[in-house]
């Protein structure tokens, strides 16, 4: 639910009587301060997608590996392994290194 449409339920509940207008005023100073709080550029999943590039360092084929590496944590050969796993099983890892490649910009 968007910031607007809770900010509009708040408003049907005063008009209905069942908030007073002290409750409303403080039910809408918490919702605007949490907005605030959190916006989704400082969400840590969203920062972290937003900094993932590939490697132009520890790379083989196209860095996707390296990238992940750094976004993640784990070594590169960890990734290596796990899309070579992957690719064992349907051409999925293929596939998706493929689409990292084509989709994820360069650092």
């Amino acid at each position: 639910m968007s910031l607007a449409d809770e900010l509009h339920k708040l408003d049907e509940l005063r008009a209905r009587g069942v908030l007073t207008d002290a409750e409303f005023e403080r039910a809408k100073q918490r919702l605007l301060d949490g907005a605030a709080a959190h916006p989704a550029s400082e969400v840590p999943v969203v920062a972290a997608l937003n900094n993932f590039r590939r490697s132009s360092t520890d790379k083989w084929i196209g860095g996707v590996c390296g990238g992940l590496a750094r976004l993640t944590g784990i070594e590169s050969w960890a990734w290596r392994l796990i899309l070579t796993v992957l690719l064992l099983f349907g051409g999925t890892g293929a596939l998706l290194y493929i689409l990292l490649w084509i989709f994820v910009p360069t650092e």
